[in-house]
């Protein structure tokens, strides 16, 4: 059984975005994988080692240039086994997920995270799934395996739901996933340096969306203090100003 965790490289999330010439201004950015995915590698790596699992490899995958690598590396020390790199600049969600399915389709279990940190597009997994033509679960924040069967949780309005899975399936996954991410030791930096990062040409693909122009949001005006016994004046500001009531 193999495992394959699909990665987005994301600016880290204390970052202050910039834009310049309708772009974004990587300038100074320090880049991570993106969280939810980072939870997806920490879970898989959790299956490989419980030995009551026939998981014989963890196998990560990134749409990027070169200068993604370091976050794949990361992801080689924390515990994967080998690395893909689809060589292109990924756009919108469709031409993501195309470019991952080059590599998926040839895994048992795919992991992508419900979202990343920068888009938040929520779309690329499933689109995956439908593409290489697997079954496919969304918003899992639990994942077992029971022989070859895939026993996930997902969260629905108001509860809980298990299923059940047959291979080869592909899950979105949430928090709830893995308690914490895990931290690269020593000895896994030094050993990723040696383990696998292939680098696999892009497929041509048409992208759908366009991106027109990008907007800082608008500032946020001063904060406004009003003395605590003066409730007229609080719902003057809450539904004139505010236009909240």
């Amino acid at each position: 059984m193999k495992i394959l965790v699909c990665l987005g490289n994301v600016p880290d999330t204390t970052t202050k975005i910039k834009i310049s010439d309708n772009k974004l201004d990587a300038t100074g950015i320090q880049w991570i994988i993106n969280p939810w995915d980072e939870l997806a590698l920490t879970r898989a790596m959790e299956l490989k080692e419980d030995a009551n699992n026939l998981v014989d490899g963890v196998s990560v995958v990134s749409v990027g240039l070169a200068s993604a690598e370091p976050t794949i590396r990361k992801a080689l020390a924390i515990g994967a086994d080998e690395a893909f790199r689809i060589d292109c600049e990924p756009t919108d969600a469709f031409f993501t997920a195309t470019q991952l399915s080059l590599v998926a389709k040839d895994f048992d279990i795919v992991l992508t995270g419900i979202e990343s940190s920068d888009y938040n597009g929520i779309s690329v997994g499933g689109m995956l799934a439908e593409i290489i033509g697997s079954a496919s679960v969304s918003a899992v924040s639990s994942l077992n395996i029971d022989a070859d069967k895939i026993i996930v949780s997902r969260e629905i309005d108001g509860g809980k739901e298990t299923v059940s899975t047959q291979l080869p399936v592909v899950l979105t996954v949430q928090k709830g996933i893995a308690k914490d991410p895990r931290i690269p030791a020593m000895r896994g930096i030094m050993m990723a340096r040696q383990k696998p990062l292939k680098v696999i040409a892009a497929t041509s693909t048409a992208n759908l969306t366009e991106i027109l122009k990008f907007e800082m949001p608008q500032a946020k005006g001063k904060c406004k203090m009003v003395d605590a016994e003066n409730v007229a004046e609080l719902v003057n500001l809450l539904r004139n100003e505010a236009k909240v009531i």
